[in-house]
């Protein structure tokens, strides 16, 4: 990929992960590496890779986040061994 290995990332992981409008959100990619710059691009794509985001306006969202200088911090992929629930409290007066 000419935006450089983050972009190669995103791709191996998004096929096996399910995403959808794979060659759509690539041509985004291309576009946003114009505007703002192969390297920031492609440090999104990364971060997004890692993650798992993989939705239509997760790329964006990534970049917006970076351009406003805000650490990147601990993230955790959502999975069978993950749950980003925070507990089962909330759920104790469900049906009462």
């Amino acid at each position: 990929m000419g935006i450089g290995p983050g972009a190669g990332r995103w791709l191996k992981e998004a096929g096996p992960a399910g995403a959808v409008r794979i060659r759509a959100k690539m041509a985004r990619a291309v576009e946003l590496a114009t505007v703002m710059g192969s390297d920031s691009v492609d440090q999104a794509l990364r971060l997004a890779a890692t993650a798992g985001r993989f939705a239509d306006d997760d790329l964006l969202s990534i970049l917006e986040h970076l351009a406003a200088n805000r650490p990147v911090g601990e993230f955790a992929r959502a999975d069978e061994a993950h749950s980003v629930q925070s507990g089962t409290i909330g759920w104790k007066d469900l049906g009462q």
